[in-house]
């Protein structure tokens, strides 16, 4: 080395010595040149000393190198005293100062340059190792718990949705609701995030290492070992939390093979893991990759991309396994959560992935996206054509609900929660089975929106499926009742939802009314036999023995169908406790004046002949009492009170003042009835306006109290 630096001393004078020589001929071109020279002369002086204090400083690195290479730096050195750690940080900056001196300065010793490289590699073997255990040793645990807070924190929509309970199956015949609507599975669209959301993912104290030991790696040509090192325990961590999150690593396959309910049970896993690792995560490690590779935009972009990419695609991977498994109606709605969830972090992925090296990820997560879309879309489909083809051929015992009612009705009802996603995913084009009537009954404002087309659609196929399914009874009148309870239920579905807001007041006022017009076609149904029974047509005048034998045959056939229809109705059910209570007023109104009219004309004729009872069986109380049995869906006997040998007056037979003022309504118990049965019969004989009046009740005379006070 040091003959070296003689031998370019002397070029250097022999060079000055040519220069005097061509100046002898101006003096004072000579004396300046000489006293530029003199003090040139004099740094050249100092070079010799200048080499021997680098030599020295090498030397001295190296050995401190060197000897940590057989103990290390690690924790005792970093932690528990900074000097000897600080002090191999010098020796690797003078190391790598050298070697770039080197790399300019072509004239130095091979030798020299391999000491300093080799120095150099085992110092950055050092550094790695360093790199590995700050990263290991200061990760921060996930704390779920936390994260789990804040997204509920963030969410008032999941309260609210509370309510509205349904569990939707594949399977139109085994759906069932509890009483109150409800079934006790919750559809939860998810929360969503809080924005402060924020975790720790390295302790703060160790970024500062990470970065000195980075800047030194990157600035020593060891940028790719130092971003895999990064890579690998970072990206480890991810893989863990996405663990502890609940999202497993499983295949196409695996994932197409698992069961609805534990898939169902996944897939919401997966959508909060989407958000949580988006939105907390990503930003978390892009952030801390920032903190980190600061001296290198290039080296931060990549390392971020090693990290993150592996977390991301085992999220797609699942999603992608889902798009593409098979479809049924009962995976719609999680389809759309993970759908929506994939569009509202597509721009955060754009934003994290900005480099070249991370448009492939944000490539993969569009193909999964579009992916999701079509299978909603391809499963929306096949619940419009399942619904379409419903055939079942079972008439339902009682005129009840369908199950086919109540799960589209709350399929539909849910959908609509959908409508900006599914306006977005389905075609803006005309092709729906509705015609122009269908339209016109919207009064919305709805621009015809393509969510708005497909569900009027989907209720008007419903409502020409419940049509022929009514026809599946033999009973007309149960047919009615099976109309106004399914649409009934429609109608309150759409009212207490936002499909009122699509559908509009005009849909749902044509719907009560067709529901007005089934339950006026019931009545005359179910009752117009009875109702002709209590004619006066072929009765005639008089008292002879023909008339009185129609009379008889008149009240046994009214006798016989009210029997019937109470046997038989009471076991029909009708849901809507308003609905099953109007029907019963209007029996009420059509038939009790009816009958109270009838026995009030004819019974006389009747009473005093043999076994009266047997003729005129019922009081209009006594129906009026049994009618409240009707649409309760179970079995109800009649107990029937028989007044044998009782005399009954017609009310108009009655003085209208007498009648008005001062007639007294006595309830009269059965047992009571009969155990003073004789003395009724001897007071009450005595006058007529004093007699048992034909709806139970009997007149006020002297004795009224008296007999009050005794039969109460």
């Amino acid at each position: 080395m040091m003959a070296a630096t003689v031998e370019g001393q002397d070029r250097v004078l022999a060079t000055a010595q040519q220069i005097v020589k061509s100046l002898n001929m101006n003096t004072k071109a000579t004396e300046d040149m000489m006293l530029i020279l003199s003090n040139f002369d004099n740094r050249l002086s100092n070079i010799g000393s200048g080499a021997e204090e680098v030599n020295r400083r090498f030397e001295t690195a190296e050995k401190v190198i060197l000897r940590r290479d057989s103990g290390g730096v690690g924790e005792a050195s970093s932690r528990n005293s900074e000097s000897p750690w600080e002090e191999y940080l010098e020796a690797v900056d003078t190391i790598i100062k050298l070697t770039e001196d080197l790399n300019i300065q072509s004239d130095w010793d091979s030798q020299i340059m391999d000491r300093a490289e080799n120095a150099l590699q085992i110092a950055m073997s050092k550094l790695e190792d360093e790199f590995l255990h700050i990263l290991i040793r200061n990760t921060v645990p996930l704390d779920v718990e936390r994260l789990y807070g804040s997204i509920r924190r963030g969410s008032a929509s999941l309260a609210s949705f509370a309510s509205n309970e349904i569990e939707i199956g594949d399977d139109f015949e085994s759906y069932r609701e509890d009483e109150d609507g409800g079934s006790g599975y919750l559809h939860e669209r998810g929360a969503s995030l809080g924005g402060d959301v924020y975790v720790e993912l390295i302790y703060a104290d160790a970024i500062k290492e990470l970065k000195s030991i980075a800047d030194r790696m990157i600035r020593s040509g060891y940028e790719k070992e130092c971003c895999q090192a990064y890579s690998s325990v970072r990206r480890d961590v991810l893989d863990e939390c996405l663990s502890i999150l609940g999202v497993e690593k499983l295949s196409i396959e695996e994932v197409q093979k698992i069961e609805w309910k534990t898939l169902d049970e996944k897939m919401k896993k997966w959508i909060q893991a989407v958000k949580i690792v988006v939105k907390v995560l990503l930003y978390g490690e892009k952030q801390l990759c920032e903190q980190v590779f600061s001296e290198s935009e290039l080296i931060k972009e990549i390392s971020f991309v090693e990290t993150a990419k592996s977390c991301v695609m085992q999220l797609l991977n699942f999603g992608e396994a889902v798009a593409i498994g098979q479809r049924s109606s009962e995976k719609l709605f999680r389809i759309l959560d993970m759908y929506d969830v994939i569009a509202d972090v597509l721009p955060d992925f754009e934003m994290l992935f900005t480099d070249e090296s991370g448009e492939s990820v944000c490539d993969e997560v569009r193909v999964v996206l579009s992916a999701l879309g079509e299978a909603a879309i391809g499963t929306f489909v096949e619940f419009e054509n399942a619904v379409k083809g419903e055939n079942s051929r079972r008439a339902l015992q009682g005129g009840e609900i369908h199950p086919v009612t109540r799960y589209v009705m709350n399929y539909i009802k849910l959908l609509v929660d959908y409508s900006d996603t599914l306006n977005a995913l389905l075609p803006n084009s005309e092709d729906h089975d509705l015609n122009r009537e269908d339209l016109d009954d919207i009064d919305s404002g709805d621009t015809f929106s393509p969510i708005s087309c497909r569900l009027l659609s989907l209720m008007t196929s419903l409502e020409a499926n419940l049509e022929e399914k009514s026809r599946l009874y033999d009973d007309n009148a149960l047919r009615y009742i099976f109309l106004m309870n399914n649409i009934l239920y429609i109608v309150q579905k759409v009212k207490d939802s936002e499909l009122r807001n699509l559908l509009g007041d005009r849909w749902i006022r044509k719907h009560r009314g067709q529901i007005r017009q089934w339950h006026t076609s019931y009545l005359r149904s179910a009752w117009g036999k009875a109702i002709l029974c209590l004619k006066d047509e072929g009765i005639g005048g008089g008292s002879s023995s023909a008339s009185k034998l129609i009379l008889k045959e008149r009240f046994k056939n009214f006798n016989a169908c009210f029997e019937e229809i109470y046997r038989v109705q009471s076991l029909w059910r009708v849901s809507d406790a308003q609905l099953r209570e109007e029907l019963r007023i209007s029996i009420s109104e059509k038939v009790l004046p009816a009958y109270r009219s009838f026995v009030g004309r004819f019974g006389s004729q009747l009473d005093s002949g043999r076994h009266a009872g047997k003729y005129v069986k019922y009081t209009p109380d006594d129906l009026e009492n049994y009618l409240s049995d009707l649409f309760e869906g179970k079995h109800a006997v009649l107990n029937n009170i028989r007044r044998k040998g009782l005399k009954v007056v017609p009310h108009c037979f009655l003085p209208t003042s007498v009648y008005c003022n001062n007639f007294v309504h006595v309830s009269i118990p059965v047992v009571k009835l009969e155990l003073l049965f004789v003395l009724l019969q001897v007071v009450f004989n005595c006058c007529c306006s004093e007699a048992l009046c034909c709806d139970g009740s009997f007149m006020s005379c002297s004795y009224g109290s008296w007999f009050r006070s005794s039969l109460l």
